[in-house]
């Protein structure tokens, strides 16, 4: 029961910032949406430690784990169009899919390049280091 009521207690603290990045939203009229103002909001006091990650980790973790419900309706609602499912479709899908690959490979290749800066720095470090000892 303790536990139903502290996941219950973190999904209203996500609830608050979804609520928060609403009024933001509206207040401002932002054309970014509230949800994403609250997603920033939220990164925003992770990253600063304001919020613990412990406030909201069990209740996260089970909105998380019910996500794949709420897809389930509009998956279905596929079927009453089945002119998406023709040609069209397939080249909606073809494209998701090679958008997906090419941003994949892209985030590698820039990955991979400030992984290789990162070393190269650290070799620098260490060797100038390493001289400074020696003399």
């Amino acid at each position: 029961m303790k536990k139903i009521l502290n996941i219950l207690f973190q999904i209203c603290i996500l609830y608050m910032f979804s609520y928060i990045g609403t009024v933001i939203h509206n207040l401002f009229h932002l054309v970014i949406p509230g949800s994403i103002v609250a997603l920033l909001l939220l990164f925003t006091c992770l990253c600063l430690k304001i919020v613990p990650v412990k406030f909201i980790e069990n209740g996260a973790g089970f909105l998380l784990s019910t996500l794949i419900l709420f897809f389930i309706p509009s998956t279905v609602g596929i079927m009453n169009y089945p002119s998406l499912l023709s040609i069209q479709g397939a080249l909606l899908v073809a494209a998701v899919l090679l958008s997906t690959i090419i941003s994949i490979a892209i985030a590698g290749t820039v990955s991979q390049f400030f992984e290789k800066k990162a070393q190269e720095r650290k070799g620098d470090k260490e060797c100038s280091t390493f001289s400074s000892h020696s003399s």
